[in-house]
């Protein structure tokens, strides 16, 4: 790790942190609060996704669904109106709505060979975006002068990583320019998530391994056509497998990568000072 210890850590005069987790532990929270001091840069991995790498393919498919209105398409063809993605790194909508669901298109669900692809676009955007993470380091010292840096990333950052492997490239270069830092949640957090997904399910991204077999499971267990099944059903029921898929995951990449900092942690820090001693104690732990 770049930082040996918690008095290493204290004493950096550039500190370089990147954060991972579930969805809804606060890794955001974490990241606007630093960026709101002026000292930190804040670089989220989804929204250099929607922006840099899906930006074109967000806005074109709401283009698409636009096409299908006489009025919206005769305007789209003269120029006469711009349909762009505003997203923001409180507001990913943008990027959920063209990952989409896959199931019945009646119910506003994706085909399977056009859900899946959507989903491997995805995966290599993801990829470059965290590659893209030293340049960001770079740049937020050379152009920007910011004396700290947080990378705010996705929660399927370890769908694309083998943990185990020292060599794996995502994690060597990430850990060789940021402390990785796991927020872990506890058995409550996991069935918060799956209550507040339930009421508003979303589209995730998954490893495209993990992601065939559980649709596979639920076609076999429902007994339903893959054109029949009711989009939201389908990633509700796919979504608290998702999070024990997660979970081993997370935890190898902080045992073997980083450190750990439980979420009540979390909720207790304010402000800069809180951050930097929850991160000097976990690093204390560690050794």
């Amino acid at each position: 790790m770049i930082y040996a210890s918690a008095s290493d850590w204290r004493n950096a005069p550039q500190k370089r942190v990147l954060l991972f987790a579930m969805s809804g532990l606060g890794k955001t929270y974490l990241s606007t609060m630093l960026r709101s001091t002026g000292d930190w840069f804040h670089y989220s991995v989804d929204y250099r996704i929607g922006t840099r790498y899906m930006g074109e393919k967000i806005a074109d498919n709401a283009k698409r669904e636009a096409m299908k209105v006489p009025f919206l398409r005769d305007l789209l063809r003269s120029n006469s109106i711009y349909i762009g993605s505003n997203i923001s790194f409180d507001d990913l909508k943008p990027m959920s709505s063209y990952l989409g669901k896959p199931g019945d298109t009646s119910l506003g669900g994706l085909a399977w060979d056009e859900y899946t692809r959507r989903q491997d676009e995805f995966q290599a955007a993801e990829i470059a975006a965290l590659h893209d993470t030293t340049y960001f380091i770079d740049r937020s010292v050379e152009l920007y002068q910011y004396p700290h840096f947080i990378c705010d990333t996705g929660g399927s950052i370890c769908e694309w990583v083998d943990a185990n492997d020292p060599k794996d490239p995502i994690l060597t270069d990430l850990a060789a320019n940021t402390l990785m830092v796991w927020i872990e949640g506890t058995e409550a957090h996991t069935a918060e998530l799956i209550r507040r997904f339930d009421l508003e399910p979303k589209p995730m991204s998954y490893d495209p391994g993990f992601l065939l077999a559980t649709w596979r499971a639920y076609l076999a267990e429902f007994n339903v056509a893959p054109d029949r099944v009711n989009p939201d059903d389908f990633i509700r029921w796919a979504f608290a497998k998702a999070l024990a898929h997660r979970q081993p995951r997370y935890k190898a990449m902080a045992d073997k990568w980083g450190i750990t900092v439980p979420h009540k942690a979390v909720e207790q820090v304010k402000d800069t000072e809180g951050f930097v001693g929850m991160i000097a104690d976990a690093l204390e732990m560690r050794s």
